[in-house]
């Protein structure tokens, strides 16, 4: 690093769900390691996301929405997860949506006024806000809310002033030799990374049709002759819900096998066979073995 100095550190990424905190992580790592759809709170897990410069290592955690409501038992462990985070890491970037403000996003704001580190604001979408001239009042609202260490207008769909967010991102790292090596994107495994993107094609095609209460596990990951070839077990809570991803002479499970493997395919660079079932178990987002999962580490 031509005698540089070097800056790592853990970069939380927080915010009410649905206000693009995955686009804008995989925008940042310049690959898909983060799955996205319109539904809030698609992402459930801690997703780990790393961006290699000449002189920083910006290793950026992806969280669940924070939601306000604690009913269920994934939604408590999705605030467990955001309110763990928050306390690990280095920087947060908080971000939140055009020119709004709602009770969810004055919720993260609170959970934020404990954090010992710098906190960015990053206002997403800013690319939909037709009046632009009601973006500097905005700004100004929200710097008398709380003591931002800067706060950015973005749009993480296209690409608006990430690297000034980045920028000021990596000066607020502390000085510390890498943790990864420079070409490496994630510290998701494969098998991760497989069942995410068949759960992201599952909520992108069915949407409300189907609840949250739907999972992927990965039954068999091998290579056999340059080829990979998956296994992956779709679990629902009722058997309605399993025609519904099923569809008419299983046609939607195959479209959603055939876009997942799409995409498996450019992620690991080879050819994929999958091979998609699904199963019906009732209750099964609340079993200890489940929301265990959920709790990834970093």
């Amino acid at each position: 690093m031509n005698g540089q100095v070097s800056r790592c550190g853990h970069v939380a990424i927080v915010g009410r769900p649905n206000v693009g905190k995955s686009t804008l992580l995989n925008h940042l790592v310049r690959q898909k390691i983060s799955i996205t759809s319109r539904k809030p709170q698609t992402t459930r897990n801690r997703i780990l996301g790393i961006s290699t410069s000449e002189a920083a290592q910006c290793l950026y955690v992806d969280t669940p929405g924070l939601d306000r409501r604690h009913g269920k038992a994934i939604n408590r462990v999705m605030n467990e997860t955001v309110m763990s985070v928050v306390g690990e890491v280095d920087v947060i970037v908080f971000v939140t949506e055009r020119l709004l403000w709602r009770e969810e996003d004055e919720t993260v704001l609170d959970a934020l006024r404990h954090a010992r580190v710098p906190v960015l604001l990053a206002i997403n979408k800013v690319d939909q806000v037709e009046d632009k001239s009601r973006l500097l009042p905005h700004i100004e609202r929200m710097s008398e809310r709380y003591d931002f260490a800067e706060i950015f207008p973005v749009s993480a769909l296209g690409g608006h002033n990430l690297e000034m967010l980045e920028r000021k991102v990596c000066e607020l790292l502390p000085e510390s030799p890498f943790l990864f090596p420079a070409d490496q994107v994630t510290d998701a495994s494969s098998r991760f990374l497989a069942a995410e993107l068949i759960r992201e094609k599952i909520t992108r095609q069915l949407g409300d049709e189907l609840p949250y209460e739907v999972t992927v596990e990965i039954e068999k990951f091998s290579t056999e002759g340059g080829v990979i070839h998956i296994l992956a077990l779709i679990t629902v809570d009722k058997k309605g819900q399993k025609r519904i991803l099923i569809g008419d002479g299983g046609k939607r499970l195959k479209q959603i096998g055939s876009a997942a493997r799409k995409d498996m395919e450019s992620a690991f660079e080879s050819k994929v066979m999958l091979e998609l079932w699904v199963k019906v178990r009732g209750g099964h987002m609340n079993e200890a073995r489940v929301l265990k999962s959920l709790r990834g580490a970093f």
